[in-house]
């Protein structure tokens, strides 16, 4: 069993918001991996950071992953940087990646000012640029597909890879 597509992306390219609405156009579940983490701490990412620190977070991440890429049968999107880890990588290489790319302004204007993004909470502008640069060569690596979604509409994005899934 293995996802019927997994979403990567930087924050704000939309991996949560289009892929469950290709979920809902493939007749799929969706399934955010961020969501799961939360339930398996008990508490949101935020305080996961604060707690126990990006290290213990990306472990967890990490494991949450490799066990929905071998049991979960629908739409998966992951965090923005679960590209990071090698292992991830490689387990991605054996599914249909779809890499939202975004560019700074849009991103910029669909994350706002970081409110619950920890890795965004000091000068979300400047970092954004920053986990860009650093994620981009990542995402495209892992990549089967890239749809752009700058100054598109999600609902556009959506039947584009819907598109792409089914063709």
């Amino acid at each position: 069993m293995a996802p019927r597509a997994v979403f990567v992306g930087a924050p704000g390219a939309g991996k949560s918001t289009i892929g469950a609405a290709v979920a809902q156009l493939l007749g799929v579940p969706f399934a955010d991996a961020d969501a799961i983490i939360e339930v398996e701490a008990g508490k949101p990412i935020p305080e996961i950071f604060i707690d126990d620190g990006e290290e213990a977070f990306r472990a967890l991440e990490r494991t949450v992953i490799a066990s929905a890429l071998a049991e979960y049968d629908g739409v998966l999107a992951l965090g923005g940087g679960a590209i990071l880890d090698a292992e991830t990588r490689s387990l991605l290489s054996k599914n249909t990646v779809v890499y939202l790319s975004v560019e700074l302004s849009d991103a910029v204007k669909r994350v706002g000012l970081g409110a619950g993004r920890p890795l965004l909470a000091i000068n979300p502008r400047a970092t954004l640029k920053y986990l860009l640069d650093q994620r981009r060569p990542l995402y495209a690596e892992v990549a089967t597909h890239t749809v752009p979604t700058d100054g598109r509409e999600p609902d556009e994005i959506a039947r584009e890879v819907a598109g792409l899934l089914e063709g």
